[in-house]
């Protein structure tokens, strides 16, 4: 999988629009549907650190209200530095513990362990896993 695949783009161009003027580390997500459906997000920092929102929240709140997240299949995570070379590769972007808590709640409603492609800045997909694999022995609702 490369950044060809149309879930790592909208990924990238999220990521482009994020809101990060005090770490100006940016961070696009992508989530897809079982029919091919896409909702993206990024984070959005606040000068109150706790009021901001990381990019997983923000697509996931917005899956939810494109498709439903019972309908998620996959997720795409595109971060890393404001400045960063695009020229140099950079390490993979995974999801914070509260972003996996979420993800997991996510795919208990899809009733699927979601695939989930972790990259870099430049889109390139560097490691990929399923949210039970992040949070193993996790809390769920059911």
């Amino acid at each position: 999988m490369s950044k060809a695949d149309p879930l790592i783009k909208a990924a990238l161009t999220a990521r482009s629009r994020a809101y990060a003027p005090y770490s100006d580390f940016l961070v696009g997500c992508a989530i897809e549907s079982g029919e091919g459906k896409i909702a993206v997000g990024a984070n959005m920092e606040n000068a109150c650190y706790r009021l901001g929102v990381c990019a997983e929240q923000s697509a996931l709140a917005a899956a939810q209200q494109a498709f439903g997240l019972a309908n998620i299949r996959r997720l795409a995570i595109v971060g890393g530095p404001r400045d960063a070379a695009t020229s140099v590769a950079g390490e993979a972007v995974t999801p914070c513990g509260g972003c996996r808590q979420a993800i997991l709640e996510a795919a208990d409603e899809a009733g699927a362990d979601l695939e989930i492609i972790c990259c870099d800045h430049n889109g390139n997909s560097t490691m990929h896993t399923t949210i039970k694999a992040l949070l193993p022995n996790s809390f769920t609702l059911k």
